[in-house]
C-alpha cells in the first residue's frame, strides 16, 4: 500500500491534461520566490525596538553580540545576512537531496518544501517577538533555505518530463514564477505591514505569521497538483527530432550524481556560475 505522497500515487493516467500541472508549479513558485523580496523587511527589522527610531546598538556590540543582544535594534548589514543563507542553502539542498527528489518523486517533495518554508517562517516570526536573531537565521535562513531548495528544483524537474517538446517553455514559466513572487509577495507583505502596524510593533512579526500560513496553504495545493508521466510517455503526435539523435552534443547517458564530482565540465560549470 503506498501513501498519498509516494511517486506511485501521483504517475498520471491516460489522457490527462498536462496544462494542468504548470498552474500546480506556479503555487510552489510564486510562494518560494518571496525570497527574492525579503528586503522589504530589512528597515523595519531595523527599528523592531524603537519602531519610530532604531536603538542603536553600541561600538562593542559585533556581529555574533547581535545574534543574541535584546537591548538594540540589528543592522540592516546584519540582517541581510538571511538573504545569503536563502540561497547558499538553496543550492547544497538541492544538490544534497536532488537525488532524493527524483526517488521520492515531486509532490512529497513540494509538501517537504511547504513545511520549511512556511515553518521557517513561523520560526522567523517567533525570533522577532523574542528579538534573537539566531531564531530568524535558523528559521528563515536555513530551515527556509533548505524548502528554497526542495520547492525550487522540483517544478522545474516536473515540467520537463511533461514538456519534452518545450523544454525551454517549462524551464521559463518555472522561473517566471520564482522571479514574480517578490512581484506579488513584496507588496501584500508592505500593505500586511501597514496594517499591523501600531504604536509599539512595527507589524512584521505579524506579517510572517500571516504570510507563513497563507504561502503554506498555496504550496500544498500545489505539491498535490503534481502528476507525473508514465514511463515512456511522450506527447502525442510528437517524436524526437532526428537532428537531435544524430547530434553528438545531446546524450541520453545521464552522470550519476555520485561520480559527478570527477567530471571536469562540472567543475567548469560551477567555476562559471560562482
Amino acid at each position: 500500500m503506498t501513501g498519498v505522497l509516494d511517486k506511485e500515487r501521483i504517475i498520471a493516467g491516460p489522457g490527462f491534461n498536462r496544462w494542468l500541472v504548470p498552474p500546480a508549479v506556479l503555487a510552489i513558485h510564486l510562494c518560494i520566490g518571496m525570497a527574492y523580496g525579503f528586503s522589504v523587511f530589512w528597515l523595519p527589522l531595523s527599528k523592531a525596538l524603537g519602531v519610530k527610531q532604531a536603538i542603536n546598538c553600541g561600538p562593542d556590540v559585533g556581529f555574533f553580540a547581535e545574534l543574541f543582544t535584546t537591548t538594540c535594534d540589528w543592522k540592516i548589514s546584519t540582517l541581510g545576512w538571511m538573504y545569503t543563507l536563502f540561497f547558499v542553502l538553496l543550492g547544497t539542498s538541492a544538490a544534497t537531496w536532488g537525488g532524493w527528489l527524483e526517488h521520492a518523486g515531486p509532490r512529497k517533495a513540494g509538501v517537504v518544501a511547504a513545511v520549511c518554508w512556511c515553518g521557517g517562517m513561523l520560526l522567523s516570526a517567533l525570533g522577532i517577538y523574542l528579538h534573537q536573531f539566531w531564531m530568524m537565521l535558523l528559521g528563515s535562513g536555513v530551515i527556509g533555505g533548505i524548502g528554497l531548495g526542495l520547492g525550487y528544483i522540483s517544478p522545474v524537474s516536473t515540467l520537463i518530463k511533461w514538456f519534452p517538446d518545450r523544454r525551454g517553455m517549462a524551464t521559463g514559466m518555472a522561473i517566471m514564477g520564482f522571479g514574480g513572487g517578490a512581484m506579488i509577495g513584496s507588496p501584500l507583505a508592505a500593505d500586511l505591514m501597514k496594517y499591523f502596524a501600531t504604536s509599539s510593533s512595527v507589524g512584521v512579526m505579524q506579517t510572517f505569521i500571516v504570510m507563513g500560513l497563507l504561502y503554506f496553504v498555496f504550496m500544498l495545493c500545489g505539491a498535490f497538483g503534481y502528476r507525473i508521466p508514465a514511463t515512456g510517455w511522450k506527447p502525442a503526435g510528437w517524436t524526437p527530432p532526428a537532428t537531435q539523435a544524430s547530434n553528438t552534443m545531446i546524450t541520453q547517458r545521464h552522470v550519476h550524481d555520485s561520480k559527478v564530482w570527477g567530471i571536469p565540465q562540472f567543475w567548469l560549470i560551477w567555476m562559471v556560475l560562482c
